[in-house]
């Protein structure tokens, strides 16, 4: 049993607002954490003790606070085992992938470590003699970091990182499902790091509203779905607060030609359908070109047919259950569209029950085919371990369902074909594209979206450096 309280000032204290509770998703009336929302005033109280740590914290050497980090994650993955036990018990994903999301937490936080040692200016030249120019940054101040349950520590780690290595404090809300790998990290990091650097606020949306309103935050990064997103964005732009949104996806794998279908269709289920589908960046439209089409479809659904499910802690589970009730009604409903829309189950399409663990939210992991672009299947986010394949039979066409969705999070080809591979460089409207794997990114490489996957500036990578901190262009006269 997970009890935590809030991390505030780099003490535990007893929340003052409303007390709620995790399950186990794979067996629901196992209860997993007992927990106590933060008030309104102590949402206040850590963005002050916020900012007193962060005035000090900022004339740290930038140097110096990598190493103060580094030492940071050292303990987090001294309880490593811990906090992906954590993962699966609440959030429901197979053990080895918590582990695997463990490392690549550690992973994109090392590499930060880095980017944050490295330039931040640049000496310009000048217009007048006797001058010279430059443009430096500074640490921006208080960050606000709210993250999903799909992913319950590297999604933090992914803000909380950047956040300290820039030179600003961080306060982090974590999902109400998933909340006691973040509160693991919190107390990993007590002791390390100043008191009031980073703290941890528990809560449902309106401790995030409370949070990303007080003007003592500078910054605001979220991640989660669309309409959370709009009215994180308004929220904040009431107080014109820099945001870095990273938001839904309905990411595509073209398959235009290939000499080794096995290995493509190994790509696309292993991304499609890791963390039960609950994952921002899998793929989940196949858009195949009508040559491949009916190979594509049989080697899918016999692949998909061979996945396990189970519980996260069972050996050789290979899918987790969804991890809310709620989301397992929402894959559930949106099926039923799908089906009522001509959409053809070729595997799957249904709840499915596992034994010793009746009442679990599992659903089976699914095919659908003959989707046509405008289906609701194939334009809205599903956020379950659904795919859907489509078929084209020119290029054009290939393209216009690539991109005909609202989001632009990131896509996929499969293609020998130079022309094919260069046209998809340029014309797929992605943040991230991979061309001939799947859609698994790497730990240095900028991770965001466009159109409506993404606000502001990429996490990770270089790009991340622009919102957490802030430009300032420097003349001096000798």
């Amino acid at each position: 049993m997970y009890e935590y309280g809030n991390l505030i000032g780099g003490a535990w204290v007893e929340g003052a607002g409303a007390a709620f509770s995790t399950c186990n998703p794979a067996r629901p009336s196992q209860q997993t954490g007992r927990y106590v929302s933060a008030s309104t005033a102590q949402v206040g109280q850590a963005v002050a003790a916020a900012a007193r740590a962060q005035a000090d914290w900022r004339r740290v050497p930038a140097v110096e606070r990598g190493q103060l980090v580094e030492k940071f994650i050292a303990a987090l993955q001294a309880r490593g085992e811990e906090i992906a036990l954590a993962i699966t018990r609440e959030q429901g994903k197979p053990l080895a992938e918590s582990r695997g999301e463990m490392a690549k937490a550690c992973g994109e936080a090392r590499f930060m470590i880095g980017e944050a040692s490295r330039s931040l200016g640049t000496v310009m030249p000048t217009s007048r003699a006797g001058f010279s120019n430059q443009v430096t940054r500074r640490p921006r101040g208080v960050i606000a970091a709210l993250t999903p349950w799909n992913f319950p520590i590297m999604t933090p780690m992914r803000k909380i990182a950047p956040a300290l290595v820039f030179g600003n404090a961080v306060i982090l809300k974590p999902s109400e499902f998933t909340p006691a790998a973040a509160c693991i990290a919190a107390d990993a990091a007590r002791g390390i790091l100043p008191d009031g650097l980073f703290q941890l606020v528990l809560g449902m949306a309106d401790v995030g509203q409370a949070l990303v309103s007080d003007p003592g935050v500078q910054g605001v990064t979220f991640t989660g779905s669309v309409p959370v997103g709009r009215k994180i964005y308004a929220a904040a732009a009431a107080n014109l607060t820099e945001v870095a949104l990273e938001l839904g996806g309905k990411n595509a794998a073209v398959i235009h030609d290939t000499d080794d279908i096995d290995h493509c269709l190994d790509q696309i289920v292993a991304t499609a359908y890791q963390c039960a589908g609950q994952r921002c960046t899998g793929i989940s439209r196949v858009i195949v070109h009508a040559s491949l089409h009916a190979r594509v479809c049989e080697g899918l659904a016999e692949r998909v047919g061979r996945l396990r499910l189970g519980e996260g802690t069972a050996d050789g589970v290979t899918i987790g259950p969804m991890t809310n009730a709620a989301q397992l009604a929402k894959v559930e409903a949106m099926m039923q569209a799908g089906v009522a829309e001509g959409a053809a189950v070729l595997t799957g399409g249904r709840r499915a029950t596992v034994e010793g663990c009746e009442g679990g939210y599992f659903y089976q992991p699914t095919v659908l085919a003959n989707v046509a672009p405008g289906m609701s299947v194939a334009q809205e986010e599903i956020f379950g371990p659904v795919v859907c394949i489509l078929s084209y039979a020119a290029l054009d066409d290939a393209f216009a369902i690539l991109n005909g969705v609202e989001f632009g999070l990131t896509s996929a080809l499969f293609s020998n074909d130079q022309r094919v591979v260069r046209r998809f460089i340029e014309e797929s409207a992605t943040g991230m594209l991979h061309v001939n794997h799947g859609t698994i990114p790497e730990n240095h490489m900028p991770f965001g979206g466009i159109k409506n996957s993404g606000v502001g500036a990429y996490s990770v990578g270089p790009s991340a450096a622009h919102f957490y901190t802030t430009e300032h262009a420097v003349y001096v006269k000798a």
